[in-house]
């Protein structure tokens, strides 16, 4: 609220100066000498202009220095893919920063330079055949160069992954995600939108119906589904199969500088391999509560706010040790189907064979 009203006070003051300066600029004017009043009212401007200048580059390094440290800069990318990403971003951000400096300083500058004199006469630069190419064709090149460094990182990670990364099936809905895991058989089962229910969010074919001519697919049986937390390994490419069910959503990995969208009936992919654990991540961050995230990047309707999942990086062992305590989908959406829940048939020979050896005994 302090904030709020000083910069509101700062307004308020601009704008009472702005007023002064035109009321006595009328008064110049109604007594005839306001030849006198633009000379002095050039020179003001002239040096507000310099002051600005200062400021704003004084402003520019102080919010740098601020704000750097909030960023997701200083951590690096988290992604081995990711650091192509931030390469071209530095770069991009060194170019555009020396054009900036250049122009606002030339502009300032020159406004103070050629501020109105008398007697001074205008000259005018109407063409220059040589000084157009020069300006046309060196941006031109120059975000060529750009475009051509990005689409080659861009082709490497929405490209063919590694055949050994492994593989999870990404769905976007509103407002949340869901992931699928292959089971042992290292297939995903076919799905089907007209059996989404309340125990089935993915359509999995687990029944025959003759209605959908559709007969049950063996390989959803053994898929693993999570919602709103993913896992992955350590230094092992993972490839994204993203997919939404209602509206367009975007995969927004912001730790490990990647982004795809989710397109309702058009599957899209991504594949990156994880730098560090959640842990390693906890201590390079000096942050206790560091999580991984996965955001939507798409304005997907009143809820997109909420619509985020946590991305936890294991090493190999510890993501075996989670998967092994995970069931498959078929089995909490039918728990009299889980054979771990079923109890073996009492062996009705062994009461007997139990009464028959105390007899023999006695």
């Amino acid at each position: 609220m302090s904030m709020l009203l000083t910069i509101a006070a700062i307004v308020l003051i601009v704008i009472v100066i702005f007023q002064i300066a035109k009321a006595s600029e009328y008064v110049s004017a109604l007594k005839g000498d306001s030849g006198t009043f633009n000379k002095q009212s050039n020179k003001i401007n002239g040096s507000l202009m310099i002051a600005f200048l200062v400021l704003g580059l004084i402003g520019v390094f102080w919010c740098n220095h601020e704000l750097y440290p909030e960023t997701l800069f200083p951590q690096g990318s988290a992604s081995v893919e990711g650091e192509n990403v931030d390469k071209l971003l530095y770069i991009t951000i060194a170019l555009t920063g020396v054009v900036f400096f250049i122009t606002q300083i030339l502009l300032f500058v020159f406004a103070y330079k050629y501020q109105y004199k008398e007697n001074k006469k205008i000259y005018f630069f109407p063409h220059n055949t040589r000084l157009e190419i020069i300006w046309t064709s060196v941006p031109t090149i120059v975000l060529l160069i750009l475009i051509a460094y990005g689409l080659r990182s861009w082709f490497i990670f929405t490209g063919d992954a590694p055949k050994n990364s492994m593989q999870i099936e990404v769905t976007g809905h509103q407002f949340g995600w869901i992931f699928r895991y292959p089971g042992k058989d290292g297939e995903f089962g076919k799905k089907y939108f007209k059996d989404i229910n309340a125990n089935n969010g993915l359509g999995l074919i687990w029944k025959d119906s003759a209605a959908l001519n559709q007969k049950a697919d063996p390989a959803t049986f053994d898929d693993i589904t999570m919602e709103g937390k993913v896992y992955l390994v350590k230094g092992k490419p993972v490839k994204f199969l993203i997919n939404s069910q209602d509206v367009i959503h975007d995969v927004g990995l912001p730790q490990f500088r990647l982004k795809m969208d989710a397109v309702p009936g058009t599957p899209t992919t991504l594949w990156f391999t994880p730098k560090y654990t959640t842990e390693e991540m906890k201590q390079r961050t000096g942050n206790p509560n560091f999580v991984y995230e996965l955001s939507c990047d798409q304005l997907c309707g009143r809820g997109h706010y909420s619509m985020r999942a946590e991305v936890v990086v294991l090493t190999q062992p510890e993501f075996d040790a989670v998967m092994a305590k995970q069931k498959p989908a078929y089995y909490l959406a039918f728990p009299d189907k889980d054979p771990s829940n079923i109890k073996p048939a009492a062996d009705s020979t062994k009461p007997a064979t139990d009464s028959l050896k105390t007899v023999a005994i006695k």
